[in-house]
């Protein structure tokens, strides 16, 4: 109380009050026995409230109809053997047609990468002149749950959801495309340098997108299917995420 008291310590929470009566009068006590004195004395102080600028939304069930409905983003790491150092893949997938819509191939990998990206997919989609913008869906990454690209959704005006802890399943279309990464091009390879490393993985995505066939979606390639639904020559398949 004589803590309490004094002008200088009167603003101590229960944690720094247990520090000062270890230092001014060795006492062997710990900060649960002081908060809970204080809690009898009617003398904690209020809890801070933790402000959040941009609250979490968690990935809801969703039907996805069409392209640029729904984007998963995530990040694959890399190999250099050459080098003996990662290099990292963040990508964005369109559910609907499969196609990667953009990609960061780097030595690091920072919100300022994912940023980029995002606002590199808007445009090659031709989306930022349109009223409805994709919901785009992570898992909670550092990256992900940055200040940075929550900003960015906000100027973007894109809604930005988070599959709970532990569920994968919930970003299964990026997942999945990671998995055909891996063995497809990462296993194939034991790259030399980083630079080897870039171009193989670039030249593994423009495949992908152009011309190798997904069984899902009639065999075809994500950019031949696009174009397909667009000429109406086949029926789009209706997902269910």
């Amino acid at each position: 109380m004589e803590l309490l008291a004094d002008e200088y310590t009167s603003v101590y929470g229960y944690r720094k009050l247990t520090k000062m009566l270890r230092r001014q009068h060795h006492l062997m006590i710990n900060k649960k026995k002081v908060y809970r004195l204080c809690k009898k004395m009617n003398v904690l102080r209020p809890q801070r409230k933790r402000k959040t600028k941009h609250p979490k939304r968690l990935a809801n069930n969703s039907v996805v109809t069409g392209s640029n409905q729904l984007w998963e983003t995530d990040i694959k790491y890399g190999w250099v053997e050459g080098e003996q150092r990662f290099f990292f893949l963040m990508s964005i997938i369109d559910v609907f047609d499969r196609a990667i819509v953009s990609y960061h191939h780097g030595l690091s990998c920072e919100a300022k990468d994912l940023v980029q990206i995002t606002q590199e997919a808007l445009m090659k989609r031709q989306l930022f002149d349109k009223m409805i913008r994709p919901v785009m869906r992570s898992d909670n990454g550092p990256q992900f749950i940055s200040h940075r690209f929550a900003a960015a959704c906000e100027q973007f005006h894109i809604v930005h959801e988070r599959i709970p802890p532990k569920t994968p399943n919930k970003n299964a279309h990026i997942e999945s495309f990671h998995a055909i990464l891996e063995s497809e091009c990462y296993q194939r390879h034991a790259f030399e340098s980083y630079q080897q490393a870039y171009t193989i993985v670039s030249g593994f995505i423009h495949n992908y997108n152009r011309h190798r066939i997904h069984g899902s979606i009639y065999d075809m390639s994500p950019y031949e299917y696009r174009e397909a639904i667009q000429q109406g020559s086949v029926k789009p398949k209706i997902i269910k995420v």
